[in-house]
């Protein structure tokens, strides 16, 4: 199986068919299949084949393949909060669970007499604090086995541990390395290792060097490459196991004939860490000698603190029966929602006093946070179609908001006007917004981010010029006179709000061309008035008067006044500001407020 996301779909797992016809002991038909899917909440979003993927991914290059790539493989969409559904052992054991073929299995975690134990160097807080883990014992894999399990490993990375920035996951062979092991850090210089995969001793500054050309592992270099000292994990015989988030040592390395598997997990973020092995040692302690069993890994703290892991201990959610009845629109009884719940893994008991279900959350389902979550799955269990439909006991009706009805027809207008409408970015540069318009700072104006990722994204816009200006610098060479407008919000601070913050809704236009177009933008303003019915009128409706602004022309720059109070500014660019963007031809430019003008209100901010 492969997993594929995005940011702006859902994850999608492929597995082949016939391995999870198998997993299931039971040969559906695609659409007995689909169907079957519907109803636990996911979706076959298709169905191809290995050779077909293959080919589409490498074109010509994939146009000989093996017949073995030929078979059917499933196209899965998941929600990306169930970890569990990321491999086919998942995928499988919730399908099981759900058509009743099997009960919820018990997780335990046992504790051997002589448990294997990790210590923890006080450098490490430095910089990747957290460290869990387990052994598996006994484990049986096949070729089949073996890819599901390092496959897992990848999709977690991607998904939950952010590309490696939260979590990384390492697997070892135990048998192949002794207890008790140390989690470290240490300079670069002194941590030397043969890399997975590799025959030559290297340290960690070699290792770095040879993994920059590296398509997979080049993209988690920068994690822990500025440090001046690395994470390590030892062995008593002080043979690395890993350089976390970056590779494995390959003297421990697993195998198909790999039985015992020591998985430990260094992280950023202790919770996460904790989910991450849940869900490994719950998808995967099915092969041990002793199904649904992991055995216990001592991690002792940098401060001298001892905790087992991972942490089986059953936590409970109480959920009402009448708010869970409320949510599924369904006069469901207590017995028949406890029914429905072990169809999703969750085993509950009623209690009568409370009219209350006390939810047993596993450990593969970390998506159940409150009451609501234990609502949506008992409808799922029950099936959305099999919900009555009825009319609404109230009749509403919706319509666009004020703000936005008005901005979508002054759009129209300025478009009509000659002008082309553009979409910039809601973050700027500070230089952006005030050195490079030659306007001060006050520090009262700009909501400034707390830890921007790059100097291009360092605040919130206050106006929309600099974004206009960076849009006519780089399409300069497109034909003059070139025109263009932006109706969006800025943001700004506000200490009334209850956030600090407040948007607000502004016009910009912007012509440039051989010559200024000072009349072409004033010509626009005096065409939107008239849009919006608003008299040139200095009590009673607009008027322009002189104006001093860094980002104008002295003499060539007006306020725009709207019942006597400021709404916008227009004018001449200055040539610092336009040879600031990269602009080598004069332009003139107009912004205004919208709220103010048009008295229109949108979503509270």
């Amino acid at each position: 199986p492969r997993v594929h996301s995005s940011s702006d779909k859902m994850p999608t797992v492929t597995v082949v068919r016939h391995e999870l016809m198998k997993a299931l002991g039971q040969e559906f038909t695609d659409k007995e299949f689909e169907d079957l899917c519907f109803e636990f909440g996911v979706e076959l979003d298709d169905i191809t084949t290995e050779g077909v993927m293959q080919r589409k991914e490498k074109g010509d290059k994939g146009a000989q393949v093996d017949s073995e790539k030929e078979e059917i493989v499933y196209k899965i969409d998941i929600s990306a909060n169930r970890y569990d559904l990321l491999c086919l052992e998942g995928m499988a054991l919730a399908l099981n669970v759900f058509r009743k073929k099997m009960d919820v299995p018990q997780f335990r975690s046992i504790k051997a007499a002589t448990p294997q134990k990790m210590t923890v160097a006080p450098d490490t807080q430095k910089i990747r604090p957290f460290v869990v883990g387990c052994v598996l014992r006994g484990i049986t894999f096949n070729s089949s086995r073996y890819n599901s399990f390092i496959e897992l490993q990848d999709k977690l990375h991607e998904n939950i541990c952010r590309k490696r920035t939260l979590v990384a996951i390492g697997t070892h062979d135990l048998d192949t390395i002794e207890g008790p092991f140390s989690y470290e850090a240490l300079p670069p210089e002194q941590i030397e290792f043969v890399p997975l995969n590799q025959t030559e001793k290297m340290n960690a500054v070699q290792v770095m060097e040879l993994y920059e050309k590296d398509q997979k592992l080049k993209h988690y270099l920068h994690i822990i490459r500025n440090s001046p000292i690395y994470p390590v994990i030892y062995d008593a015989k002080r043979r690395v196991l890993s350089m976390p988030p970056i590779i494995n040592g390959d003297h421990s390395k697993i195998s198909l004939e790999t039985k015992n598997v020591l998985i430990e997990c260094t992280a950023t973020d202790p919770m996460r860490a904790k989910i991450v092995l849940d869900t490994v040692v719950a998808m995967f302690s099915q092969y041990c000698t002793e199904p649904f069993t992991c055995e216990d890994l001592l991690v002792v703290g940098h401060d001298g603190k001892e905790e087992y892991f991972p942490d089986f201990k059953e936590h409970t959610i109480s959920a009402k029966v009448d708010y869970i009845n409320s949510i599924c629109g369904v006069p469901l009884k207590p017995e028949e929602q406890i029914e429905l719940l072990k169809k999703m893994q969750l085993n509950a008991v009623h209690e009568a006093a409370s009219s209350t279900l006390k939810v047993t959350i596993p450990p593969t389902r970390h998506d159940i946070l409150q009451a609501c979550d234990v609502a949506e799955d008992v409808a799922i269990a029950y099936g959305y179609n099999n919900v009555p439909r009825k009319v609404p006991a109230t009749n509403t009706y919706g319509k666009q908001l004020p703000l936005n009805k008005i901005s979508d027809l002054l759009r129209g207008e300025i478009a009509q006007a000659g002008f082309t409408e553009i979409l910039t970015f809601g973050l700027c540069s500070h230089a952006e917004a005030f050195a490079k318009l030659n306007r001060p700072d006050d520090g009262t104006t700009a909501v400034t981010l707390a830890n921007p990722k790059t100097l291009d994204f360092e605040i919130c816009r206050p106006c929309l010029l600099p974004g206009t200006l960076k849009t006519m610098g780089n399409g300069q060479k497109m034909p003059k006179p070139i025109r263009l407008f932006e109706i969006t919000d800025v943001v700004l601070k506000c200490s009334d709000n209850d956030v600090g913050a407040m948007n607000r809704r502004h016009i910009c236009a912007m012509h440039g061309g051989m010559s200024s177009g000072f009349e072409v933008v004033h010509g626009l303003l005096d065409h939107i008035m008239t849009m919006l019915d608003i008299k040139l009128d200095a009590k009673e409706g607009y008027s322009i008067v002189e104006a001093k602004d860094g980002a104008f022309f002295d003499g060539r720059c007006a306020k725009v006044l709207f019942k006597g109070d400021e709404v916008g500014i227009m004018g001449i660019v200055h040539p610092s500001t336009l040879e600031a963007f990269d602009i080598p031809f004069p332009c003139s430019a107009l912004e205004i407020r919208l709220d103010t003008l048009t008295g229109a209100t949108g979503p509270a901010k």
